[in-house]
């Protein structure tokens, strides 16, 4: 800042002594008179365009950036600012001038405002895009992983204690088919009620059913498959090994069984899995839950099997979310008729919500996220632009909804945007660095920004 406009903008001056009450009171006048004066000078040295009452009502910041000298920045490299014109130290270009814009008042919530002229702005390649309202689909992208289906296991344990003999399966991983004998079990106390059976067969008069019926319920308690009751029934004879057949299709996951070994009513012989149903279990995030209910339709890709498509449902979403990730688990059914979804593959996820319609919506890459706040830049036209904070929804095929902030039909910036709101947060720096009452510190707006250039 010039010197002269250094003494325009100086307060009056303070004596370092207290003068008499009677003294003030014929200087007021004066110094009424010298404000005046100065006003003048000021509307002559803006301009035409400013008056004498709209100077009247300007802030100290305001009236300080009317009278700040002109800047030079270089188009590509806005840390290069200079005080005269001249050429970029790093690629050479042209410096042009760029002038502050209107300040914004340092106690209201307003971004102060940057005015950029159309040279700056074809450099920066500036583009706008329209807030308008339309629908966006919901739609959670994630990964999952497959796992058996829980309702579809099998756990084989003995209904009574016994050494396991003819041991027919060997490994796990077998496919097995329901009804399939497993091995055969030789257990005293299914011996012992195999002949209280055979004798409840020879009683005669109205006790007969009764101890019949009696004996053969304890026989299915104990596991004994009905066709080898009725062959005890029809030989007259008990057997020593009852079978152990399996109870459902699928794939042995589990075997602990051995031939010889000692079992207990504790034990657990065998799992079996059927594969036919599997689950999906994914991670969504918080901010997504709300768009998931149950039965929604899902898809699933797999690396393993390229170019197939599984369509499944929401299945169930558990009760609690995760601490550390902040994820709610998720579960998710699918059909597997031909085994080809193997437990703990990776899979690529898709879960639809349906279309959320008429919100409000700008491109995604408008915003501006700090992780302190959203933003975007508006354009209001004549080369000006503002950064307002706004409140984000959903975001999907690069758009993002937006909650508050924006009216339909406002213009924001989709490039170049962090240029200027880094523009205008160093406007609010200094705008910050004014005292409370409002009056420029020592050192004018204009020497400050002079010593921020150097330092570049």
């Amino acid at each position: 800042m010039s010197r002269h406009q250094g003494r325009r903008h100086q307060g009056p001056h303070r004596p370092l002594c207290p003068r008499p009450q009677t003294k003030r009171l014929w200087l007021a006048p004066l110094l009424v008179l010298a404000q005046i004066v100065g006003l003048a000078g000021c509307e002559r040295a803006s301009g035409p365009s400013e008056d004498l009452a709209s100077a009247m009502d300007d802030t100290a910041l305001e009236h300080a950036a009317k009278h700040m000298d002109p800047s030079y920045v270089c188009p590509m490299h806005p840390s290069v600012v200079r005080d005269a014109p001249g050429h970029c130290p790093i690629c050479g270009m042209d410096l042009v001038e760029q002038r502050p814009g209107p300040v914004a008042d340092p106690g209201s919530n307003e971004r102060p405002t940057v005015t950029l002229i159309p040279a700056v702005i074809q450099t920066l390649g500036v583009r706008t895009a329209q807030a308008a309202r339309g629908t966006l689909w919901q739609r959670i992208e994630t990964v999952g992983r497959v796992d058996y289906d829980e309702t579809r296991l099998a756990h084989l344990h003995p209904r009574a204690a016994g050494w396991v003999e003819t041991l027919e399966l060997r490994a796990e991983g077998e496919p097995v088919r329901r009804g399939q004998q497993l091995a055969e079990l030789y257990a005293p106390d299914i011996l012992s009620a195999q002949v209280d059976f055979l004798l409840a067969q020879g009683r005669t008069g109205a006790e007969r059913h009764v101890s019949q019926d009696k004996a053969r319920n304890i026989l299915r308690l104990l596991d004994v498959p009905d066709d080898i009751i009725r062959e005890i029934e029809r030989t007259g004879a008990p057997r020593n090994r009852v079978p152990v057949r399996a109870p459902i299709d699928g794939v042995v996951t589990r075997m602990m069984a051995r031939d010889g070994m000692y079992v207990t009513e504790a034990s657990e012989m065998f799992t079996i899995a059927d594969l036919s149903r599997v689950w999906v279990l994914v991670d969504v995030y918080e901010h997504q839950i709300d768009w998931l209910r149950e039965g929604l339709k899902a898809e699933i890709r797999v690396p393993a099997r390229p170019g197939r498509i599984w369509e499944g449902n929401v299945d169930y979403l558990y009760p609690e979310l995760d601490p550390v990730t902040r994820t709610l688990k998720v579960r998710l059914v699918f059909d597997n008729p031909d085994g080809a979804l193997k437990p703990n593959m990776f899979a690529d996820v898709s879960i639809f919500g349906g279309p959320k319609r008429d919100l409000l919506k700008v491109p995604a890459e408008a915003v501006i996220v700090t992780g302190e706040r959203s933003s975007v830049v508006k354009a209001l036209g004549a080369g000006r632009f503002r950064p307002v904070d706004v409140v984000t929804g959903m975001a999907r095929d690069g758009e993002m909804e937006i909650l508050e902030g924006l009216e339909p039909g406002d213009e924001v910036v989709v490039s170049g945007q962090f240029l200027i709101d880094s523009e205008s947060n160093l406007q609010a720096s200094f705008m910050r660095m004014a005292e409370p009452d409002g009056e420029p510190p020592a050192a004018s707006g204009r020497e400050m920004a002079g010593g921020h250039r150097h330092g570049h």
